[in-house]
């Protein structure tokens, strides 16, 4: 039988981007900062827990009493433009630019045959739902660019082809600050590929 650390650390690795050593030492400091840490972090979670939800029209993360999220709701957003991305932390770094002032919806993952995630697995039905209402001019794909983004991407330009709607997606190229001597060569094509007049 595990012992309770062996739990709490085994819990810890299922989270994303923490693996087996950093789910040790989250634990190991866990246990010695005791009542410190432990309390805060269990009153933490517990708040999370009683009050914290996904948003029923982005799929974004919101509170309970605020549903949908105060994205949504902002009379000021610009409703008619759709921008589509994988997950909840894409729109924070979308907002954090801002470079975007419409609506958001979140798959909430993305075609991933290799991961066993296919097309049931992401939010496409509500997807399709959305924008079969209407009053959409545009839905950006702000998906990743990886081999499964772009499956991802292709995908959704395959199945909303017949909303009548505009489909775009982000520009790829160059990182700001970066040279070209430090870009990788899929990158710089796809620099290259969307070049624009100046």
């Amino acid at each position: 039988m595990a012992s309770p650390f062996d739990n709490l650390t085994q819990e810890l690795a299922r989270l994303p981007g923490i693996g087996r050593r950093s789910a040790e030492r989250v634990a190991l400091a866990l246990v010695r900062k005791g009542d410190a840490l432990m309390i805060p972090l269990i009153r933490a979670l517990q708040s999370l827990h009683e009050t914290v939800c996904v948003c029923r029209l982005c799929g974004s993360i919101t509170t309970r009493d605020e549903n949908p999220c105060r994205l949504c709701s902002d009379s000021r957003r610009n409703t008619s433009v759709l921008c589509v991305v994988e997950e909840s932390g894409d729109i924070l770094a979308i907002e954090r630019s801002g470079a975007f002032k419409g609506v958001y919806h979140t798959l909430h993952g993305r075609i991933s045959p290799m991961a066993g995630s296919g097309p049931n697995d992401i939010r496409l039905a509500e997807l399709e739902q959305r924008i079969s209402s209407g009053g959409f001019t545009e839905v950006i794909l702000a998906i990743g660019t990886d081999v499964e983004g772009d499956a991802t991407a292709a995908y959704l330009a395959e199945r909303l082809s017949n909303f009548n709607v505009p489909l775009t997606r982000l520009a790829l190229g160059l990182p700001a600050d970066s040279g070209i001597g430090y870009s990788d060569p899929i990158t710089l094509k796809r620099a290259i590929d969307g070049r624009q007049a100046l």
